[in-house]
């Protein structure tokens, strides 16, 4: 037999219907139902049969009966309706009672030709909705976490924790697709939520809203306060008639619809309630206030942590502050400048300091000193090795100074690892020819003296670092001061300053600088210095270390 010839089996359209996974149920013109697959049965728990002859519509709960009805009839009457051509996500009665979301897909089946119009028919395929609610509340979730992951990106990008709160509302609305924020933030005096900040998207103006700025709310009061009360995110979707907004007016004024606010907390403490708001009439789903709760709290978090650092900067830098001058004395017949920088990394005070102050006898004592170490033991060291020279300047000998101090740091010594210090002092008095001055070196770099024709020499014979051994020997050498000179003290953070190739700045290039360039001023001579090393350590991967810089020019 050719195979032309060969006609496929003929397979009835209702053997086709039961084999299909998908429910699907046939109506006729008045909407009874004519035809149901066993689908059905696994999807609501009606037997085909039970439903021959009943309502469509009894498989909807009581509340859709009416107005579904209404729909399928103009359907089936003229082939168009709200259900045409799209699938709706729509609750269906199970046969026990519970209601099932199914997506409803209709046709209608026009009617043979010569046929009554009544004969037509509408085809309902079923399906259940969970599986696609379910991806789609994965994927709106998983939208929603990247958006806050994004916020917190931008966070930590802070360098404290008011920047990091201005840029929270505009990176918040901008990744979760709102039109406008508002931000409230505990005041420390009255304990009220006041305004911090609004935020608009481009194109959007909330003028009412900014007009309400100047309110505060305490506990329970408008949506901030209801928000800090419970210390959970709130919904209001619709802000122009839930009394709960006590801006309802501004709402209206802005055409400002749907708004949800969430608290920022730290452990139980509310830093701040932010407010989103929508120009559309939106639902806010759970899942929504959920991450929005998380983040708060991620947020708090991360704003207390700033806060707290920006509490140590601020004591560390008072700290700092105490352990140098607050300002250089006026000492006839010399100029002096000076010069600090705080080094890099997580060190939040140096051991850096200097010092100048008078003798009794009219003469003037400096010191530059450079404690091992950073944090609170090297600030205590540093306090001590200064307090310490000063009680002993009396003596009006740069050795015995340095001894005295020596002998404290010993005494100070724990069990803790080895702490010293480096250390140069000077005693200034008149000179045939400008100042003299009496040096003594503990360990530290030697003071460079560059003359008027711009020689440059190192002075001084350093001995052992104090805190090591009682027995050192400190020793004094006397130099003169010629007129136009001038007398650079300095720390280590100077020579060993690296660029990001790990080379020192050094010794020679800091000489042949002095030498170079037109240092012939105390303040040229530091500017000239400190510009270098800012230079050395720029982009350097290298952690910078603390910078202590004391010029004395005698002018000429």
């Amino acid at each position: 037999m050719p195979l032309n010839s060969v006609r496929p089996p003929t397979v009835s359209p209702e053997t086709l219907l039961d084999a299909l996974p998908d429910a699907v149920v046939v109506a006729d013109a008045r909407g009874r139902v004519t035809f149901a697959n066993p689908a059905i049965h696994r999807l609501l728990g009606h037997s085909p049969g039970a439903l021959l002859g009943r309502p469509l519509t009894g498989i909807m709960p009581q509340r859709f009966r009416a107005g579904h009805g209404d729909h399928i009839t103009r359907f089936l009457t003229t082939g168009e309706g709200e259900l045409v051509g799209q699938t709706t996500q729509l609750p269906a009665l199970h046969a026990d009672g519970h209601e099932v979301l199914i997506d409803v897909t209709l046709a209608r089946v026009e009617p043979a030709p010569g046929a009554a119009p009544e004969d037509s028919s509408i085809v309902s395929v079923l399906r259940d909705a969970s599986t696609t609610i379910l991806l789609e509340r994965q994927l709106q979730v998983s939208r929603y976490l990247a958006a806050t992951l994004r916020v917190t990106a931008a966070l930590t990008e802070a360098a404290d924790a008011d920047v990091a709160f201005q840029r929270l509302l505009p990176t918040l609305c901008t990744e979760l697709d709102w039109d406008a924020a508002a931000l409230w933030q505990a005041d420390e005096h009255s304990g009220r939520l006041v305004h911090a900040a609004t935020w608009t998207a481009p194109g959007v103006e909330v003028p009412a809203l900014r007009a309400e700025t100047g309110r505060s709310f305490g506990p329970g009061e408008g949506l901030p306060g209801l928000v800090r009360q419970s210390r959970a995110p709130a919904v209001l979707e619709d802000l122009w008639n839930d009394e709960r907004f006590l801006r309802r007016a501004a709402a209206r004024a802005d055409d400002v619809r749907t708004g949800v606010a969430f608290p920022v907390l730290h452990g139980e403490s509310v830093l701040g309630v932010c407010e989103l708001f929508s120009r559309a009439h939106r639902t806010v789903p759970e899942e929504l206030t959920e991450v929005l709760s998380h983040t708060g709290r991620q947020i708090g978090q991360f704003l207390g942590r700033l806060r707290a650092e920006a509490e140590m900067r601020s004591l560390a830098e008072t700290l700092q502050r105490s352990l140098l001058p607050s300002h250089l004395p006026t000492v006839p017949g010399l100029e002096l400048a000076s010069r600090y920088r705080a080094g890099g990394g997580s060190a939040l005070v140096g051991g850096d300091t200097y010092d100048v102050l008078p003798l009794p006898d009219g003469r003037w004592m400096a010191l530059v000193a450079d404690v091992c170490g950073t944090g609170a033991e090297a600030a205590a060291l540093t306090a001590l090795t200064r307090h310490t020279a000063r009680a002993a300047s009396a003596a009006g000998c740069p050795a015995a100074v340095l001894a005295a101090v020596n002998a404290a740091l010993l005494r100070d010594q724990g069990a803790g690892p080895l702490r010293f210090v480096t250390a140069v002092c000077l005693v200034l008095e008149d000179g045939p020819d400008g100042r003299r001055a009496g040096i003594s070196i503990a360990g530290h770099p030697p003071p460079l003296l560059r003359t008027a024709d711009g020689a440059v020499v190192a002075l001084g014979q350093p001995s052992a670092p104090l805190g090591v051994d009682a027995a050192t020997t400190f020793t004094d050498s006397t130099v003169d001061l010629p007129c136009g000179s001038t007398l650079l003290l300095y720390t280590d953070g100077v020579t060993e300053a690296r660029d990001d190739a790990g080379g020192q700045l050094g010794e020679d290039t800091l000489q042949r600088l002095l030498a170079e360039s037109g240092c012939t001023t105390a303040e040229a001579t530091v500017a000239t210095v400190a510009a270098a090393v800012e230079a050395q350590v720029t982009g350097s991967r290298h952690e910078a270390d603390d910078m202590a810089l004391l010029a004395l020019t005698v002018p000429a």
